[in-house]
């Protein structure tokens, strides 16, 4: 994807490869630990992320290839600003679930959107980590999880089943996440190498 680049942009990653070894991480995997680094200003993502290049890559090519995008809050698709996303948690039917079934509405919402899906879409968890455990246990086959739910209950948990369930998965190990930190991994992919990248000059 082609977009114009701030030069506040240009510089914000000059700064940051003066602080972060990045140069030598594989092309996708360095464009999301970047973005990531970049919208959070907080540079122990470079170790704290865990990527599969190859994983990446496909999920890149989903997205390129129109994927629907699923996203467990409305935060996080506001933040992917050039990409069209799907959230049911406003859904009531997402409501009525979640009071019928006693889960939280993240994790009716995942189950109702994993129907309505399909296989082979990009879903990504920000805040909610019961959304995240709801879809390593539903049979959504996605070409994606971005699974970087934040807080203190259940966040670490759920981002470890992720890595256990063998899905496709960019997740992290700490409880730090968030919807800009989710966001600016989905963007990455979206964007293709960053501003300064030897494959952008």
């Amino acid at each position: 994807m082609t977009r114009a680049i701030h030069p506040i942009e240009v510089e914000s990653y000059e700064i940051l490869r003066s602080r972060v070894p990045t140069a030598d991480l594989p092309r996708w995997t360095r464009a999301v630990t970047e973005r990531v680094i970049h919208s959070s200003a907080d540079v122990s993502y470079l170790d704290d992320l865990v990527c599969d290049e190859d994983v990446l890559a496909a999920g890149a090519t989903a997205l390129a290839s129109g994927a629907p995008l699923v996203v467990d809050a409305e935060m996080v698709g506001a933040g992917i600003t050039t990409y069209p996303s799907m959230c049911l948690v406003r859904d009531p039917a997402a409501a009525e679930l979640a009071a019928r079934t006693g889960d939280t509405r993240w994790a009716a919402a995942y189950g109702l959107a994993a129907e309505r899906v399909g296989p082979g879409a990009v879903w990504v968890v920000g805040n909610a980590p019961t959304a995240l455990f709801a879809l390593v246990e539903c049979a959504a086959a996605p070409a994606l999880v971005v699974g970087l739910p934040v807080g203190f209950v259940g966040s670490v948990e759920s981002k470890a089943a992720l890595r256990a369930s063998g899905l496709p998965a960019l997740t992290n190990r700490s409880e730090k996440g968030g919807s800009a930190v989710a966001a600016a991994a989905v963007n990455a992919l979206l964007y293709g190498p960053n501003p300064l990248s030897e494959e952008s000059t």
